[in-house]
């Protein structure tokens, strides 16, 4: 096995070609959907840097290869980002971004471009110290992710047939370890009236006041949900709003809302519609209760359709994959790494929420600054992680490898 000061030392020499490339990333708009340009700023940094083999698939995302081993290896980082909302409350122009010798800002810094730059400049970290063996590293850049967390990994699952024996995420983690995050879905829960003209609104059947009752339960559902020890206490809140009507001279007919639903251990899909199903005030207004179904194609035109519904995950702590990023932790920096969770969800949903392939995270950037205005991350973070990364193959196959359980092919629907 490398000796960790040599692979830190040779993280150190890029941290400026790190800092070059997650700028070009974010100077690029990339929202769901919308990602072509920075996927091909990507594969322009692969070509640059030697990888085996690139490809783009049909969905979009790219898929750079080092090494041709037997065991296969993936590091994931979802490169779409979200909008900026209100520039005036950026400080900075969020495409130009900012950058000094500590951090670097703009939409994407940390969600989650920064680890992309981290995983490609770790393959070149492989590549220069000779640490290719038995494997074959998969850096992905995924696209979707913001609209619909995992629907990447579902593609390639199905579609490209790529079974990594795990997968780390690089979204955010502060540079800890996470082991896990509570699932999630969408739901759409619908009320229906008879309209009349508003002058007259006891001859129809308003909507809307049949959802009002519906939305106190729904508040106080959330504080009754289950609570998990270790990823916390499931939630739910009314996130959208809508209506029909023929005018604003009439009484509504129809009513809507959107629920962002997260699920702790031990809850499903069914299990989150029939709550809801059951509250009286749903019952009473004979309420339609629905998971939404995503259909919105990628940038190639692929539409490939899917439940709305992203499954809790959890790796155990003394799990070989969680055991191979502590001992890579321990050996480059010395010290026991928090191992810990995170709050919001990742593609992990997919990889192993619904396909049990083990999942573990890693990633520079801090999860508070997702989706924020003034949006950085942290360029010590960026080395760091790269190290780490460059590291976790070696260690996976030197200690770990033949502790590996059987991957289930059990798939959660």
């Amino acid at each position: 096995m490398k000796d960790g000061s040599i692979i830190l030392q040779k993280a150190e020499e890029y941290r400026a070609d790190m800092a070059s490339f997650l700028r070009d990333m974010i100077a690029i708009p990339s929202e769901s959907c919308q990602e072509e340009r920075v996927i091909l700023r990507i594969k322009e940094e692969m070509e640059k840097l030697n990888f085996d083999n690139i490809k783009i698939d049909e969905m979009g995302n790219i898929l750079g290869y080092v090494g041709q081993g037997s065991h296969l290896i993936a590091m994931d980082a979802h490169i779409d980002t979200v909008g900026v909302g209100d520039e005036g409350l950026w400080t900075h122009d969020p495409y130009k971004g900012y950058e000094d010798k500590e951090i670097i800002l703009g939409r994407g810094a940390s969600d989650q471009e920064g680890g992309m730059a981290s995983m490609v400049y770790a393959a070149k970290i492989i590549k220069d110290l000779n640490l290719e063996d038995d494997y074959t590293l998969l850096i992905s850049g995924t696209v979707q992710e913001e609209d619909c967390d995992g629907l990447c990994w579902h593609y390639m699952i199905e579609e490209e047939d790529i079974r990594p024996e795990f997968v780390v995420i690089t979204e955010p983690t502060s540079c800890n370890i996470y082991r896990g995050h509570r699932g999630r879905m969408e739901i759409k829960l619908t009320t229906h009236g008879v309209s009349c003209h508003g002058s007259a609104p006891e001859r129809g059947e308003n909507a809307i006041y049949k959802m009002a009752p519906i939305l106190n339960d729904l508040k106080a559902l959330n504080m009754k949900l289950k609570k998990d020890d270790f990823l916390g206490k499931g939630s739910l809140t009314v996130s959208e709003i809508f209506y029909s009507s023929p005018s604003r001279c009439a009484v509504a007919d129809g009513c809507s809302i959107s629920i962002d639903r997260r699920l702790t251990a031990g809850e499903n899909w069914e299990f989150a519609l029939n709550q809801i199903r059951e509250l009286a005030s749903v019952k009473i207004a004979e309420a339609e209760v629905e998971m939404y179904k995503y259909t919105r194609p990628s940038y190639t035109g692929l539409k490939y359709p899917v439940k709305s519904f992203f499954p809790t995950w959890v790796i155990e702590e003394e799990h070989p994959v969680c055991q191979t990023l502590v001992d890579s932790y321990q050996k480059l920096f010395s010290e026991k790494p928090l191992v810990d969770k995170w709050t919001f969800s990742t593609n992990g949903v997919s990889i192993m929420g619904r396909y049990a392939i083990p999942c573990i995270g890693f990633g520079p950037g801090h999860e508070d600054q997702a989706h924020a205005p003034n949006e950085k991350t942290w360029k010590d973070e960026l080395v760091k992680a790269a190290a780490i990364y460059a590291l976790i193959p070696d260690t996976y196959l030197n200690k770990y490898v033949d502790k590996m359980p059987e991957i289930t092919k059990n798939i959660v629907e």
